[in-house]
């Protein structure tokens, strides 16, 4: 048996795929005897009858499609190998792998990525929106350059850095009676319908605490777990919140947004690996993202 040619191999497929020789042939660039030729040829080299004619057409016999099968197999590594070559030419100008709890996963860290990318223009930037423990072991497995997470725990081979936010504001519905004021207390929410984010989270057990030193309790009609649903519950008119300004910005000018006190600070925690490969570009993105924390798209 002869070893099969790439071009045999080629028509095998293009003749399976198009249906007819004519189409395969325009597939290949090529004329319909030449590739008939190659069928014949291919048939020839290894023994195996590939095809049955019928009514002047090319149908694949069982050999011929287990034949197909295994090429385009072959093939389909040979595509993978040249996204792998893609990829390692990506690198040599960059690649940050970055991690991001769903909170500041839209809006926040799209501004970070814009202003990050006008200094590194090729620079390719990945990014995972996971939670925060998740986020955190990736980083120790060094899976991932640098995490954004709702806290994190000093550990020997990362560096915790917080990332300072500006203070919990009041969300509320537009035209909201409440808007005329300048300023807004427990005391103010507390007959208002109020959306609340789960149980078990960071920002939950802090506006929780600052109500109940207050005497009051929030009026909670809705849960929701992540920082775009509150935003849109509160959009939508079901009721009013307190959070952090960076969590709320998917929802834009869709809500009005007040001062809250007392004063809630939310701060989140960057995570990174100590000796960080492209610790230059991880450097640079880290400095981008407490400028994005530091101007809030919701100003109060």
């Amino acid at each position: 048996m002869r070893e099969p040619s790439l071009r045999q191999l080629e028509a095998l497929m293009a003749v399976v795929e198009a249906g007819t020789v004519s189409r395969a042939a325009e597939v290949l660039r090529i004329s319909q005897p030449a590739a008939s030729k190659l069928i014949q040829d291919l048939e020839a080299d290894t023994g195996l009858q590939l095809f049955e004619r019928e009514s002047g057409r090319l149908v694949p016999t069982g050999r011929g499609m287990r034949l197909y099968e295994e090429v385009e197999r072959v093939f389909g590594g040979v595509h993978q190998l040249a996204r792998a070559v893609d990829a390692i030419r990506r690198e040599e100008h960059g690649h940050l792998l970055i991690g991001a709890m769903p909170a500041l996963s839209g809006p926040f860290i799209a501004r970070v990525i814009a202003n990050f990318r006008k200094r590194h223009p090729d620079v390719f930037v990945s990014i995972e929106a996971r939670s925060s423990q998740f986020l955190t072991e990736a980083v120790l497995l060094r899976r991932l350059d640098l995490a954004l997470v709702i806290s994190a725990h000093e550990h020997p081979s990362a560096h915790v850095e917080p990332l300072r936010c500006p203070p919990a504001i009041v969300a509320l519905p537009p035209g909201h009676r409440l808007s005329k004021r300048r300023e807004l207390t427990p005391d103010d929410l507390k007959d208002e319908p109020f959306v609340a984010f789960a149980p078990t989270g960071t920002m939950r057990s802090k506006v929780d605490a600052v109500f109940e030193r207050f005497g009051q309790r929030p009026k909670i009609v809705i849960e929701a777990t992540t920082a775009p649903n509150v935003a849109a519950l509160v959009a939508a008119g079901l009721g009013v919140t307190v959070a952090d300004p960076i969590a709320l910005e998917s929802a834009g000018d869709q809500i009005t947004v007040r001062p809250f006190r007392p004063v809630i600070d939310f701060n989140y925690g960057i995570i990174r690996p100590v000796r960080a490969r492209n610790s230059k570009l991880v450097e640079d993105f880290v400095e981008d993202v407490h400028a994005a924390a530091l101007s809030p798209m919701l100003r109060v």
